[in-house]
């Protein structure tokens, strides 16, 4: 163990997971296993004020792929890793005014449940199964990678030693509320876990900037980190710039980075599910835009402390030369966060600072098992395998316990293949470049089917599966194209083909499914249109101070 880490930090850490577990279970409580729904378990009785749906999102969001990938991204280039995060304020916007209040409007439990109704039975189900697999071998190994290898850091001494007991101590933690509560206990478990890991991240952040000064005042070290690396606070980068290919100038506000980040938040099961459990749909947009206005704080804890620590790894400060450099000579770029946990937090604030961290992972954790669960119960074992069931014994099966059953198998597995990811230089850029590969079409898929009436179960259908070779093709031929803009001209392709395919196979007018839209459906209320109007007053301001 680390001998930085002590018997308080532990007694802190213990405290906080007593205290989520607890928690988890208490607000579990009112219903037993007989009684519990699966509205109850699935869409938490649909009860969820704005503010525990705003927090919850973030919660669900932020993990160790921002504490630690993202961190990693800010060493590795700067600042402009932090478009994903305040553009994703702006995109929640565009979910709550213009998505969701069509999906609200269907009653639905799960996004392929929407494809259903839209399409078909047989598209629902190629995306469902294409979800779970997501969420099991994307999702919850790089998050309980993410979080062993930072834990290994901070509390033992980097070997790899302590990974897999990390590993295997984070899914434990997840299983043991959320699998019990349901939708209910992530969400509410969540409210405080975000509190903790904004704290966490603000703690970091200070204490970083204090080593990193010559004096060690924080307003010295950020105006040394200026002075240092001034040319890394760039939102928008040059072509010249070595992190191009992964962050391309303006097109991270034009092109790609809408893929991406209409897709997550507006498509995506174990973000949006929190938006389906609010009381009412205002009070969803309002936890949306809440979302929005805590996204705007994020890179300010996660993408600093990595230029911090690249400032101290330029100037060789307190050893950070042997802490990124590997024995093959390349750098360990996300070792930025935890090396700084684990170097320059104090003793009693390194334990606060674990748990934040240990907040984010398991939160976000439980959000994907509930989901993976959520789309497997209700798209899958409900509709092809419930009825056999129930024919052969006669009695209605609990889709509470096919819930709990199906997150704990997906949890076993994550936990079998999170050890094998190996070290990835950018563990953020390597998640979002190998899930833009199927983004895109699921995106165009989405947005004709909401959007445009002629779109056909026939055209999505061609369009989705062509998207996959399009992309391949555009990653792998020798052409010089940044990840972001190959899902930008993905997504055009594979709607153009949408498009082409629907105008030819829709025998009337307008597809039998299409839906119908109308002004007044997407009126919001004064609340929530001076938030977004604030929102957007921030983003130009932050743009103009960092382009």
């Amino acid at each position: 163990m680390n001998p930085a880490f002590h018997t308080i930090d532990i007694i802190i850490v213990a405290i906080y997971l007593l205290v989520i577990v607890a928690l988890g279970l208490w607000v579990s409580r009112k219903k037993n296993n007989k009684e519990k729904t699966a509205e109850d378990y699935f869409l938490a009785s649909k009860s969820l004020p704005w503010w525990a749906i705003g927090a919850s999102l973030i919660a669900a969001n932020i993990s160790a792929e921002q504490f630690i990938g993202m961190s990693g991204s800010g060493f590795a280039g700067g600042f402009a890793v932090a478009s994903y995060e305040f553009m994703a304020a702006l995109t929640l916007i565009i979910v709550a005014k213009f998505f969701l209040p069509i999906f609200m409007k269907q009653g639905i439990y799960t996004i392929p449940e929407f494809v259903e109704r839209r399409y078909s039975t047989q598209l629902k189900t190629i995306l469902a199964v294409f979800w779970i697999a997501l969420f099991i071998f994307v999702n919850l190994t790089s998050v309980l990678f993410l979080g062993g290898k930072a834990i290994d850091t901070i509390v033992g001494t980097g070997d790899g030693s302590l990974i897999v007991p990390a590993i295997i101590g984070l899914a434990v933690i997840a299983a043991c509320y959320s699998l019990y509560g349901g939708l209910s206990a992530v969400a509410w478990t969540d409210v405080l876990q975000v509190v903790l890991l904004i704290a966490g991240g603000v703690i970091t952040t200070i204490v970083a900037l204090h080593y990193v000064s010559p004096d060690g005042s924080v307003s010295h070290g950020i105006r040394h980190v200026a002075d240092v690396a001034g040319d890394r606070f760039d939102l928008i980068l040059d072509k010249g710039n070595p992190e191009y290919q992964n962050l391309p100038g303006i097109m991270m506000l034009i092109g790609g980075l809408w893929v991406a980040n209409l897709y997550y938040w507006g498509f995506n099961q174990y973000i949006i599910q929190r938006a389906f459990a609010a009381k009412s749909l205002p009070e969803a947009q309002k936890g949306l835009v809440f979302a929005g206005f805590l996204k705007l704080i994020i890179p300010f804890i996660v993408c600093i402390p990595g230029i911090i620590a690249y400032v101290m790894y330029t100037e060789n400060m307190h050893g950070a030369v042997d802490a990124f450099t590997l024995g093959n000579g390349l750098l360990n770029n996300d070792n930025a966060y935890p090396w700084l946990i684990s170097t320059f937090i104090p003793v009693g604030l390194k334990g606060l600072v674990l748990a934040a961290l240990a907040a984010a992972i398991i939160s976000s954790l439980a959000s994907m098992l509930n989901s993976a669960s959520t789309i497997f119960t209700m798209d899958i074992y409900k509709p092809y395998i419930a009825p056999k069931v129930e024919q052969k014994h006669g009695k209605p099966v609990n889709l509470v316990n096919v819930g709990r059953v199906s997150a704990a198998v997906a949890l076993v597995v994550a936990c079998l293949i999170a050890p094998l990811l190996g070290n990835v230089g950018q563990m953020f850029q390597y998640i979002q470049e190998y899930t833009g590969l199927v983004s895109p079409g699921i995106l165009a898929l989405f947005l004709l089917g909401l959007f445009w009436k002629k779109t056909t179960n026939k055209g999505a259908i061609v369009g989705v599966i062509a998207s996959i070779p399009v992309a391949l093709a555009l990653k792998f031929l020798p052409i010089d194209m940044p990840f972001i803009d190959q899902m930008f001209y993905t997504c055009i392709i594979t709607m153009a083909v949408i498009v082409l395919v629907s105008l030819s196979t829709c025998p009337t007018d307008d597809d039998e499914k299409a839906i119908s839209l109308t002004a007044d459906l997407f009126k919001t209320d004064r609340t929530f249109n001076i938030c977004a109007y604030a929102i957007c007053i921030l983003l130009v301001v932050l743009y103009a101070m960092f382009w």
